[in-house]
């Protein structure tokens, strides 16, 4: 996902696309730790997403 997809999103759509994120982070956090997790590149790429979304949720919240 793409910073610029985030900015056209309103408030509410970044806290539901943070918490979605969450959710797949702690899933992904559970196959780790069961050493389920095949593809260990889904880690770092919904980390840097969090980081996107709530990047964006600050810029929004200092333009308000």
């Amino acid at each position: 996902m793409k910073a610029s997809e985030l900015r056209q999103k309103d408030k509410d759509g970044l806290k539901d696309e943070l918490l979605e994120l969450l959710k797949t982070q702690f899933g992904l956090r559970m196959q780790l730790s069961t050493q389920q997790l095949a593809n260990y590149s889904q880690m770092k790429k919904v980390r840097r997403d969090i980081a996107r979304v709530r990047t964006v949720m600050k810029e929004k919240a200092g333009q308000s």
